[in-house]
C-alpha cells in the first residue's frame, strides 16, 4: 500500500483522471460482461503496472530517432487503448505515440496557438466549468510538452492520424496537422470507429461508436493489423485540413458540433431544448418534491447524445438553464452530485 501510495502522490491531476477513466472503464467491461472477463482483468493488471511505474515508463511513447510510426490520438481514454493495442501486437519500439488531450468540442479555440489565446481558454473554463479545470500554468505546460514531442518525429516516421465522427476528435486532427506544418513526413489518416464497425458489426450484432475511447482494446488491435495504406493523405488534403483549422479557430463560440463531414461552430445552447426534453422524460424519486440529481440527468443526456460532447459542457449549461430562471436548484452547485434540479413552475 505504501508502493500504491507513492505512486498515485507523484501523478498530476490529469494523470489521475485519465486512469480513472481507464479502470472504471476496464470496470464497466466486466460488469456488463463485454468479452472475456480475463482479457479485462488482464488489462487492469497492466494499467496496475504501468501505474507502478508511470515516472520510468511516461517516456517510452516519446517519438526516438529511429521510430518508424508515430501515432497522433485525441483524448487520453483512446491513449490507453491505443498503448495497450500496440503493446500487445509488440510494436512498441517503433510505433510512438502522441496524445492531444484537449476537448476541442468545447470552449473557445482562437488564437490557441498564442499565450494570449491559451489565457483566454484557460479564463473560461476556470469560469464556467467547475470539474476537471487545469490552471493556466498547468494548460501552458501541457502545451509545450505537446509542441516538445511534436519536434520529436524523425523525418523518415510515418505521421498517422486517428479520427472519428465528432468534433473534438476532427478538431484535433486539424490542430496537429497545423502544428506539424513545414515537418515533411508522410502522413495518413484513419477513422478507428469506422474500421472496428466494418470488422465486427453484423445484422444481428451493431455497435456504433461515438468516439474511439470506446473501442475495446482487442477490437482496436485487430484494426491495426489491417492498416492497408488506404488513409494516405496528399500535399493537398494536409493543406486543405491545416486551413480548416485556421478557419475553426477564427471562429467564435465555445461548442463545435460534426456535422455533413464537417466541423461546425453552434450556439452555447444548441443542447439547451434537448437537456430539459431528456429532464421532462425522467422520473423524479418519490417525497422529493420533483427535484431530480444532476449526475442523473447528465448521464442519460451523454448516454443518448449522437454527438460526444463530455458532461462537463452539458453541467455548465444546466447551471446556465437555472441561472436563466427556466429551472430550480436544491443544494449547491460545486458538482453535479451535489444537486439537484427540476423544471420552475410558471406563475
Amino acid at each position: 500500500m505504501l508502493t500504491i501510495k507513492k505512486a498515485t502522490d507523484s501523478l498530476g491531476d490529469q494523470d489521475v483522471r485519465a486512469y480513472l477513466r481507464l479502470v472504471l472503464g476496464q470496470i464497466n467491461k466486466l460488469k456488463v460482461q463485454e468479452g472475456p472477463l480475463e482479457e479485462a482483468v488482464a488489462e487492469l493488471i497492466e494499467l496496475y503496472d504501468e501505474l507502478m511505474g508511470f515516472h520510468e515508463k511516461k517516456a517510452i511513447w516519446d517519438p526516438v530517432p529511429n521510430c518508424t510510426h508515430v501515432h497522433i490520438v485525441v483524448g487520453d481514454s483512446f491513449a490507453g487503448s491505443m498503448k495497450q493495442a500496440l503493446k500487445g501486437l509488440g510494436w512498441v519500439e517503433t510505433h510512438k505515440l502522441i496524445v492531444l488531450q484537449e476537448n476541442y468540442a468545447t470552449g473557445p479555440l482562437g488564437d490557441l496557438d498564442s499565450p494570449k489565446g491559451r489565457k483566454v481558454r484557460s479564463n473560461w473554463f476556470f469560469d464556467n466549468i467547475t470539474e476537471a479545470f487545469e490552471s493556466y500554468t498547468e494548460f501552458e505546460e501541457e502545451y509545450n510538452e505537446l509542441l516538445d514531442k511534436l519536434k520529436q518525429i524523425p523525418e523518415q516516421a510515418e505521421v498517422i492520424l486517428w479520427s472519428s465522427s465528432n468534433a473534438r476528435e476532427q478538431t484535433g486532427m486539424r490542430h496537429a496537422l497545423y502544428l506539424l506544418r513545414g515537418n515533411h513526413n508522410a502522413f495518413a489518416l484513419y477513422d478507428a470507429c469506422a474500421l472496428c464497425e466494418k470488422l465486427y458489426n453484423r445484422p444481428d450484432a451493431f455497435i456504433e461508436y461515438r468516439h474511439s475511447g470506446e473501442i475495446p482494446t482487442k477490437k482496436l488491435r485487430e484494426a491495426l493489423i489491417r492498416i492497408d495504406g488506404s488513409g494516405k493523405l496528399s500535399i493537398a488534403d494536409v493543406t486543405r485540413l491545416q486551413q480548416e483549422w485556421r478557419t475553426i479557430s477564427e471562429q467564435a463560440g465555445v461548442l463545435r458540433t460534426w456535422q455533413d463531414n464537417e466541423v461546425l461552430t453552434v450556439s452555447a445552447d444548441y443542447y439547451d431544448q434537448y437537456l430539459l426534453e431528456k429532464l421532462d422524460d425522467l422520473a423524479p424519486p418519490v417525497g422529493d418534491n420533483g427535484f431530480l440529481k444532476v449526475a442523473r440527468l447528465i448521464g442519460e443526456a451523454v448516454g443518448h447524445c449522437p454527438q460526444y460532447i463530455g458532461d462537463s459542457f452539458f453541467e455548465y449549461r444546466i447551471r446556465e438553464l437555472i441561472y436563466n430562471g427556466i429551472l430550480e436548484i436544491k443544494g449547491i452547485p460545486t458538482a453535479m452530485r451535489f444537486y439537484s434540479i427540476k423544471r420552475k413552475r410558471r406563475a
